[in-house]
């Protein structure tokens, strides 16, 4: 049996069957150099890593290139827009373009060792290939498949019978084949730019026959790849995110200027998602190998929780889950601690063939390693000698890359907790057990496992990722509360995130009622990087009522709100943007609005709309249908019966919608107090999303919430309906 892989293709698991026997070229399309490569992106190259090993292990020569993109595509007007990458880079730290391609390709290629990659063969950078790329372009201009307009050459796809073929998309209904607006100058919109003309003032640009100018998206990896493995080789690799446009116009180009396939194979990974949603540097969900290393995790911990999803499956990446993965990894290295040869017992060979068999069965299915991971993990369970499991486990890491041989330095055990450990083996051996436990947590304290062995206990120090009992991942890590009685007249619900002045004005109004007893705050800080967790953390000690829970990243606003929310014991439960600044007394105000039993949600500022589309602002209870989320109290008990938030939403607005329609939904009423003691200030989580950042996060909300409640015209206050203004809610109002 040979490797088979899912071919893009041919829609098909397809034998790897080199053009060349036993001699495999492949193709990967690389990183764009403008900043660390995410956890996603390093997914992808994992599995060409993956394909790699195990082709080679099958006796083939693998000849493997894998691009550097330190060319920015797009225009200079774009770079207001952050679309033009490499420039927009440049220009955001202030250096040449060439400095922060250097910097950002050593970045990647310590990550790569980090991650146990085996390098490329060929790192081709497409600022060395440009000569390639214009020779390319005048091939298909020649043949009349491209055409030139301006200084700019595109590709004409109607010329090109296939164009389609690889992502399946019909001709009528193909995408633009570029990010930017409609072209003019183009004969279809279909069609794509192979070299545009430079505009004036641009920093990254070259001489061709048409002027100066620099190359499209696409055609750089058709020069590099023809340059380095030729015409014809055996596996493009990338991601699904590559397929359409830049690996079907890729291969279109290609094709269409050789009459010949480019590429046999492609072969496409599935995106990683984080806490459930795609990453976004506005959500504050993008993390680099760099990020993981700094919060204490071994880089090779993450290629272990990539080797249990198949890659042709999305990956939801959480922390829980790397926690898990790398306390795998410890195990599965601890399960071939012991130095042996290989088995030379006939009896055992016939073993490992038996284990080695079934395991290479999963690996050539399609890359099946969490099948093999399964396999390897029975064996390491087994009762084989553990010389045998060293010697097959160790022939699987050469395809897994774990680095099982490999061991991590023992921190040596402090001198203070020498005696404690010897006292503790003392009274086990007497059989005093509650005082050795009592010894054993202690020991705990100080960051150690304590393992118990038939000779004695032994003390393993706790890696940073496994010390931190006060950090959550999930708002479910913390205990719920929900149904425990009242303790407080108010419960206030505080997030943070790199906002310490923000928090720290908003808790100066705060905390008075927390002193008298009759409040409690509890801070959520959703993953600060600026110190405000440690600030929060300081300012709690020996503070009557003020809590602070910390996530070990952004788990989203609902997430968060809900970490808060499980652990309040106030009779109402309030929540409270960092930009309200509180001037007095709320519970006065508060009980005063909630002696009427069937109030709901109590609110500073109101929204009012005529079609749940359009909202405005109002002060009028009548015209409200929604409290917005700067200010919102509402009795805890109602928790009991609308659940808590949805957690999809991890941007704030619109949440604010739809909880307000939730609590409306179960026969409860909104009010607006135009007396609460408050003052907003400017948004500082607002302000400090760019533009379209805001319109786009917005957005998704809004459809979210939309879906939900759209048709709901029973929603409508008779005020309302009649008095609205319409205001697109893209606005921060």
């Amino acid at each position: 049996m040979t490797l088979h892989v899912f071919n893009t293709l041919s829609r098909s698991r397809d034998e790897i069957r080199p053009r060349e026997e036993s001699r495999i070229r492949m193709y990967s399309c690389g990183p764009t150099v403008y900043r660390r490569a995410h956890i996603g992106n390093l997914r992808t190259y994992l599995l060409a890593d993956w394909l790699r090993r195990a082709l080679a292990a099958e006796g083939n020569d693998i000849i493997h290139v894998k691009n550097i993109t330190d060319i920015g595509h797009m225009r200079q007007e774009a770079l207001e827009q952050g679309e033009d990458k490499v420039l927009a880079a440049a220009r955001a730290e202030g250096k040449p373009p060439e400095e922060i391609a250097r910097h950002y390709t050593s970045a990647f290629f310590s990550d790569e060792a980090k991650l146990n990659i085996l390098p490329a063969h060929v790192f081709p950078r497409a600022t060395d290939h440009i000569t390639e790329m214009v020779d390319l372009v005048a091939t298909l201009l020649d043949k009349e498949i491209a055409y030139e307009r301006q200084g700019n050459v595109y590709f004409r796809t109607a010329s090109f019978s296939d164009y389609g073929g690889l992502s399946r998309q019909r001709p009528e209904s193909l995408e633009e084949g570029v990010r930017i607006q409609t072209d003019p100058l183009k004969e279809s919109q279909r069609d794509f730019a192979l070299w545009k003309a430079s505009e004036p003032g641009r920093a990254l640009q070259w001489p061709s026959p048409w002027g100066q100018g620099f190359p499209g998206w696409h055609i750089e990896c058709s020069a590099m790849a023809i340059r380095h493995l030729g015409m014809e080789f055996d596996i493009h690799t990338g991601g699904v995110d590559n397929i359409f446009p830049h690996h079907e116009d890729e291969k279109a180009q290609s094709e269409a200027a050789f009459a010949r396939p480019f590429a046999l194979h492609w072969v496409h990974g599935q995106h990683l998602l984080v806490d459930g949603v795609k990453m976004a540097k506005s959500t504050g969900n993008t993390y680099s190998l760099a990020d993981i290393e700094a919060k204490g995790f071994e880089p090779l911990a993450f290629r272990y929780l990539c080797t249990k999803s198949h890659y042709r499956s999305p990956l939801n990446f959480t922390f829980p889950a790397l926690v898990s993965a790398q306390r795998s990894l410890t195990r599965l290295r601890e399960a071939i601690k012991e130095d042996s040869t290989a088995p030379s017992n006939p009896d055992d060979l016939a073993t490992a063939t038996w284990w080695k068999k079934r395991w290479w069965e999963a690996v050539e299915d399609d890359l099946n390693l969490p099948r093999a991971l399964a396999i390897a993990w029975q064996l390491a369970r087994s009762e084989e000698p553990i010389s045998l499991k060293r010697h097959i486990l160790l022939e699987f890491d050469e395809i897994f890359g774990f680095n099982l041989a490999s061991r991590n330095t023992v921190n040596e055990i402090p001198p203070r907790l020498q005696p404690l450990l010897a006292q503790r083996s003392r009274l086990r051996s007497r059989s005093e057990y509650r005082l050795a436990d009592v010894i054993r947590e202690e020991i705990i304290g100080e960051g150690f496992e304590v393992r118990d062995q038939r000779d004695g206990c032994l003390l393993i120090p706790k890696p940073a990722w496994d010390q931190a009992a006060t950090v959550i991942s999930a708002s479910t890590d913390v205990t719920s509360l929900i149904e425990e009685p009242d303790k407080y007249e108010l419960s206030i619900s505080l997030l943070s995130r790199d906002n310490r002045l923000e928090v720290e004005r908003a808790l100066g109004g705060l905390l008075p009622m927390c002193q008298e007893g009759r409040a409690e705050v509890i801070v959520v800080d959703n993953g600060s990087d600026d110190g405000t967790d440690k600030w929060l953390k300081q300012t709690a000690e020996g503070q009557r009522g003020l809590r602070v829970v910390c996530a070990d990243h952004n788990l989203g606003t609902a997430a968060a709100r809900n970490a808060a929310l499980r652990q309040s014991r106030g009779r109402i439960a309030v929540l409270m943007d960092a930009s309200i600044e509180v001037t007095g007394d709320l519970i006065p105000h508060l009980e005063r609005d909630f002696a009427d039993p069937k109030m709901g949600i109590v609110g500073r500022w109101g929204l009012t709309s005529n079609d749940l589309r359009h909202f405005s602002e109002t002060e009028e209870s009548d015209d409200t249908i929604a409290i917005q989320a700067y200010f919102m109290a509402f009795p805890r008990r109602l928790l009991r019966k609308i659940g808590l938030l949805d957690e999809r939403y991890r941007f704030y607005r619109h949440l604010d919608l739809d909880l307000s329609l939730s609590v409306r939904g179960i026969g409860y009423q909104l009010s607006v107090d135009t007396d609460l003691p408050l003052v907003r200030h400017e948004h500082g989580e607002w302000m400090r999303i760019p533009q379209e950042e805001r319109e786009r996060l917005s957005k998704r909300n809004f459809y979210r919430f939309l879906k939900k409640w759209g048709e709901r015209t029973d929603m409508l206050t008779t005020a309302a309906s009649e008095t609205a203004k319409h205001l697109d809610r893209q606005e921060p109002i």
